[in-house]
């Protein structure tokens, strides 16, 4: 198994407001370009399948992000995501969450995919997630019932930053508050620095500035469970 499963938002505004957003295009290629430069093929997977809303498409400088972008397979791919009620989760090595406000209306709640992740990390998988994508580990819980995230130390976007970035008043729920009540332990470290915490087979990421340490982090661990 050589293949990454990316788990992409089908919600394309900021909550309930009529801001336009979807999966934050940074956090996906970054950790894509780490992902693809080790070797490993991927597919993006949403709830419904068909196009991904995203943004952030126009990030001036940010050449990784540019490129990606402009590659016509990820095009193909991001315009015709898999629906998750297609895809046998056992095909992939990993699972990525990349983030933006779009998956804190749609994955962070659905028990579909849930159940996949599930299904992933008993079997041995890695999971791993950035900024606001840990939320799509909220709704994961194992065979036992009890949550993945009870196990686990975690990072995720953090309540200064949503500060910072003007969405505190309109995101459907604070991040960081349910991580904390629903984690083993979170932490973060000071807004918009590069911060991945890594626990048993699940890595997370803080931010858009940690999305290629993520990828980087789950290729290495992906190396690391080939090795043994």
């Amino acid at each position: 198994m050589s293949k990454i499963l990316i788990l992409v938002t089908n919600h394309a505004t900021l909550g309930e407001t009529d801001e336009a957003n979807g999966t934050f295009a940074p956090e996906l290629t970054h950790a894509l370009h780490e992902i693809t430069d080790a070797g490993y093929d991927y597919d993006l997977v949403s709830i419904k399948g068909g196009q991904a809303p995203m943004y952030g498409t126009d990030m001036e400088g940010d050449e990784i992000n540019s490129k990606i972008l402009a590659d016509e397979t990820f095009q193909n791919r991001i315009n015709n995501t898999i629906p998750v009620s297609q895809i046998n989760v056992d095909d992939y090595a990993g699972i990525f969450y990349p983030g933006g406000f779009g998956l804190l209306t749609d994955l962070a709640k659905n028990e579909e995919v849930a159940k996949l992740t599930a299904k992933h990390y008993e079997d041995g998988g890695v999971v791993s997630a950035v900024c606001h994508g840990p939320a799509g580990l909220l709704p994961v819980k194992l065979s036992n019932g009890e949550s993945l995230l009870s196990k686990i130390k975690v990072t995720g976007f953090t309540r200064e930053e949503e500060v910072d970035f003007g969405t505190i008043d309109k995101i459907p729920f604070l991040l960081e508050e349910s991580l904390a009540r629903a984690a083993k332990n979170y932490s973060k470290t000071q807004p918009w620095g590069e911060y991945v915490v890594q626990d048993s087979r699940v890595i997370t990421g803080q931010n858009p500035a940690s999305a290629g340490a993520v990828g980087k982090a789950l290729v290495e661990a992906l190396k690391q469970k080939q090795a043994a």
